[in-house]
């Protein structure tokens, strides 16, 4: 990696560990009665603080979402070619802000934290967390920033989910909102898909009931298992068939049940130990809980129109057409509801042939539409 980084690059970053004294009380009933948030900034904040962009993360994302933390880093944060001077959400105009969640494992206060009321790792102790949750902690994080209200809350996948949450929840405070390649709930087949994962770190030997880290072993394989169902949704048929197809590792077949024989098999493999090696199995099952439980419209009667009727904010959705797992059909119900309610929103489907990890990619076009709008959002 050059020490010279790309002009377009927020260049070298470091993150910030903010702690939050007053307790946190959350939809599951429990308390926290203390946490930390790790978050990273980029730009500068104006006098008025009106130019402010809040990142939310996907499931297993994180705060370091643009830039490099070392000039021997391989590769930026995960959405930085959305994040910096001249790209979508520029960073010589918005101030941005990116946070890793309660309930993650990297850095604020989750399953691997220590418990201050028993002084030991939360583990399974560590309470259930929803979106709204994490909204509600965003909103103090806003707070302790100065930022009374955001120009614009961005978040792809359960990261979208979140930035439709805030406009609910403090409408008075998302001046934007751009929700991609979200849903207003989960279907039925990604709550199933969600379990088969689950139930790969349950039944892990080394998972023990969420105490892992206590025994100082980690639920490898469970937890790479989960993220190999989970890769196969973010990817299309089509990605998967042009980047792998039925190539072999080997020049012919070995008649090997146990054996790896196909370049897809042995991306899989790698994949899931990457993961296990980074992620905690405790946080990824917060996260998909999560994930399931969100359903804001329950709140009344499963009308999404009357649940959007006070959102102040304007909108913009974008989801890509090979996006099986949180499909166009679904954005769609977004913005067929803010019409209904008569709601100011834009939307963008996107033809691209890389499923739901579309939203990560520097795809032309759908960079095109994300600049466009957001450089209609005044500071």
């Amino acid at each position: 990696m050059p020490t010279v980084f790309p002009e377009d690059s927020v260049g070298l970053v470091s993150p910030q560990t903010l702690h939050f004294s007053e307790p946190l009380l959350l939809a599951c009933g429990k308390t926290l009665p203390e946490y930390q948030l790790v978050i990273e900034t980029y730009g500068e904040l104006n006098a008025t603080a009106s130019n402010a962009v809040l990142i939310c993360h996907a499931l297993s994302g994180h705060h370091h979402a643009a830039g490099y933390h070392s000039t021997d880093d391989r590769k930026p944060g995960w959405w930085d070619s959305a994040i910096g001077p001249g790209k979508p959400i520029d960073t010589r105009k918005f101030f941005v802000v990116a946070l890793n969640n309660l309930g993650g494992c990297n850095g604020s206060t989750g399953p691997t934290s220590v418990n201050p009321e028993t002084g030991r790792v939360y583990g399974a102790d560590f309470p259930v967390v929803t979106v709204e949750d994490w909204v509600n902690s965003q909103a103090r994080l806003a707070d302790r920033l100065g930022i009374q209200q955001w120009a614009a809350v961005v978040g792809g996948s359960l990261g979208g989910m979140q930035a439709l949450q805030w406009t609910i929840a403090y409408p008075e405070r998302v001046r934007h909102c751009l929700c991609i390649a979200s849903a207003p709930k989960l279907s039925a087949q990604n709550i199933a898909f969600n379990e088969v994962a689950r139930q790969a770190i349950l039944s892990d030997p080394e998972f023990l009931g969420g105490h892992f880290q206590e025994k100082g072993v980690i639920p490898r394989r469970g937890l790479g298992l989960a993220r190999m169902v989970g890769h196969i949704t973010y990817l299309s048929d089509d990605a998967m068939g042009e980047k792998f197809g039925r190539d072999l590792k080997s020049e012919k077949l070995n008649y090997d049940l146990q054996s790896v024989e196909f370049q897809v098999e042995s991306y899989l493999r790698y994949q899931g130990e990457e993961f296990s090696t980074r992620f905690d199995a405790n946080t990824y099952l917060l996260m998909t809980k999560a994930l399931d439980y969100f359903d804001p419209a329950s709140a009344h009667g499963g009308d999404l129109t009357r649940t959007l009727a006070g959102v102040k904010a304007d909108f913009c959705l974008m989801s890509f057409t090979t996006d099986w797992r949180f499909s166009p059909a679904r954005s769609r119900e977004i913005v067929d509801a803010l019409i209904a309610a008569k709601k100011n929103v834009s939307y963008l489907e996107i033809d691209a042939p890389q499923g739901h990890d579309a939203f990560l990619m520097p795809i032309p076009r759908y960079l095109q539409a994300f600049s466009g709008y957001m450089n209609r959002i005044s500071v």
